[in-house]
């Protein structure tokens, strides 16, 4: 069987991203693809025919390894990114073959009570997430769960200014006291990109201690979000990989200001330079996601493992950025029931009122970078997706940060 190499394995999980934003719709929200593809992932091997050509097309790879890649990612978590996952059953109601494949990092055991899962999902997530994203009643059999946390400083934090600094034409800057700026300072880096997705846009990259790099990335107003969030995966991604991110040069762009940012020009000492700041809202968001949409591969994955009976997949996830750093946290799940005893629980559905110019945020894990002593050793995590989000409801920055 051949393995997906750490940088093979971006690909496959920025496609799913795309199709999982698509799927879960738009408005202010964090989700976390990776740890949807990480569970699906898991239920490949058990899936044949008909079910197993869904699965590996929602995968963007073959089942066998794919599950080979979890294993790893769960076997060697990234430094700065906490993983779990389990398996919870109630005896001979599951595939015996399947159950004794899963990597031996896998928890398992027994089904548990309510409780327990959300002890489980507040130990997987530092506390992150306090309730597991599915509730449970004696109908359930089988249950899967991958847990996802981050929760890092920045390298350097950012300055604050007066909301104002958003600019005349942000409705955010009216309602925003503080904001935040980068300096000009390692750890932050920002540029104009010219993407396929969603044409030219602003990136800042914020750059946490010990490997994770979070990107902002705007686009013009009448740009699909889709859009947005496909081309801030791929300059994510592309930066941490040290690949092409469409950067343009100033010189390239007219004096001036446009919708998205202002260029000056001054006389220098020391040639042609360019040099960039970010002005950018701090923000937090919670969401809770129903994973059934056909297109995400559960349907198929739950068919297979629970011969046509009702199931429920769904993810809970937070994030919130800030002056002094960033964290997120996510919580994956899917369940089987027995058919006849499928409960009856009503849908909550919340509305926002959307105000601003939104943008895509995107995590990306990193290995530490080179030091004198010699290369750092590439993981399976290496410029891996791992949390994305869509602001549209931002908040004022705090000096203190938290």
């Amino acid at each position: 069987m051949a393995r997906i190499t750490a940088q093979g394995l971006a690909g496959p999980i920025v496609r799913y991203a795309g199709t999982f934003h698509q799927a879960i719709g738009g408005g202010h929200q964090v989700a976390s693809p990776l740890g949807a593809w990480l569970l699906l992932a898991l239920c490949g091997p058990a899936t044949a025919g008909a079910e197993r050509e869904v699965v590996t097309e929602a995968l963007g790879a073959e089942a066998a390894p794919s599950a080979a890649a979890a294993s790893d990612l769960l076997a060697s978590p990234h430094p700065l990114v906490a993983a779990a996952a389990a398996v919870w059953n109630r005896p001979g109601a599951v595939d015996q073959a399947w159950l004794n494949g899963l990597p031996a990092v896998v928890e398992r055991g027994d089904m548990p009570s309510q409780a327990d899962l959300d002890a489980w999902a507040r130990r997987g997530t530092s506390g992150l997430i306090e309730r597991f994203p599915i509730v449970i009643d004696e109908a359930f059999y089988l249950l899967l769960a991958s847990a996802l946390a981050t929760r890092v400083s920045w390298q350097c934090p950012f300055d604050t200014e007066p909301g104002t600094a958003l600019g005349r034409s942000s409705p955010w800057a009216g309602r925003l006291d503080r904001v935040l700026r980068s300096p000009l300072r390692p750890g932050h880096t920002a540029f104009i990109a010219a993407t396929a997705d969603a044409g030219d846009v602003a990136v800042h990259i914020g750059e946490a201690r010990g490997g994770l790099a979070v990107a902002s990335v705007i686009a013009s107003p009448g740009v699909r979000p889709a859009h947005v969030l496909a081309a801030a995966h791929q300059v994510a991604v592309a930066h941490v990989l040290g690949q092409p991110t469409g950067r343009r040069s100033l010189f390239d762009l007219p004096l001036g200001d446009a919708p998205l940012w202002s260029v000056h020009e001054e006389r220098s000492a020391a040639g042609d330079q360019e040099r960039c700041t970010a002005v950018l809202p701090a923000w937090s968001a919670r969401s809770e996601h129903d994973l059934s949409d056909p297109r995400l591969g559960f349907a198929a994955a739950a068919a297979a493992l629970g011969h046509g009976d009702p199931w429920e997949a769904r993810q809970a996830c937070m994030a919130s950025y800030t002056r002094v750093g960033f964290e997120a946290a996510a919580v994956t799940a899917m369940g089987i029931l027995l058919g006849a005893r499928m409960p009856s629980r009503g849908r909550l559905r919340t509305a926002e009122l959307r105000f601003g110019h939104p943008y895509a945020v995107v995590a990306v894990t990193a290995d530490e970078p080179p030091t004198a002593a010699g290369r750092p050793v590439r993981t399976p995590w290496h410029g891996l997706p791992a949390f994305s989000a869509w602001i549209e409801n931002p908040e004022s920055a705090t000096v203190s940060g938290r």
